[in-house]
């Protein structure tokens, strides 16, 4: 992996995470990438007709253009979500939301998908990762407590595996660091792959 990124570096390409997640930041971070951190906003409605692929590809894409880059840097975009019984659960708005994407995932299976966009110049790869969680059965005094740790409030789903959530999670099946917000060994294989494409004219 450190093959790679030195030959990124040594050809003066800076790659830009397009977030604004601490999560994304550190899973880079622990991988041993360089990059530097551009946050960009972007509307992250949901589109009528959009499947949760299409929909966290899309704003994948979009945030990866909103961030300014010189032509040959990469920039990394990304957008996670949370689906049970079809519906998309992004970040709770309020307590009240949390509580109920809480007790949407209360004892069920559900999935995370994340959307993952590079952009150098011209050059384009998007791609999604999939990953099954299952989730333990929750009592109400187990919201109430969770909430109140604020843990849910800035994430999809309105849990995050790596911290007091953890105790919920009975299984997975797939990356866990795509729960997390971060597929990182698809982000690697498609940085590898963005190197072998000519570069925009």
């Amino acid at each position: 992996m450190y093959s790679s990124t030195r030959t990124f570096y040594h050809r003066k390409v800076m790659l830009i995470l397009a977030s604004q997640s601490p999560r994304r930041r550190e899973l880079l971070e622990r991988a041993g990438f360089r990059f530097t951190v551009r946050p960009v906003i972007v509307d992250e409605s949901w589109r009528e007709g959009e499947d949760p692929e299409s929909h966290v590809c899309r704003l994948a894409r979009e945030k990866a253009h909103a961030a300014p880059a010189a032509e040959a840097d990469v920039v990394l975009g990304a957008d996670t979500v949370v689906v049970v019984d079809g519906e998309i659960l992004g970040k709770p708005v309020d307590s009240a939301d949390a509580a109920r994407m809480l007790r949407l995932l209360s004892g069920r299976d559900h999935y995370v998908f994340t959307g993952v966009c590079l952009k150098r110049g011209n050059v384009e790869l998007t791609g999604a990762e999939r990953t099954l969680v299952r989730f333990a059965a929750l009592d109400e005094a187990e919201i109430r407590a969770y909430i109140a740790s604020g843990e849910p409030m800035d994430k999809a789903g309105a849990y995050g595996i790596q911290g007091l959530a953890s105790r919920f999670i009975e299984r997975i099946e797939g990356c866990y660091f795509n729960v997390v917000g971060l597929p990182v060994a698809r982000v690697y294989r498609m940085l590898k792959q963005l190197q072998t494409l000519p570069r925009p004219v």
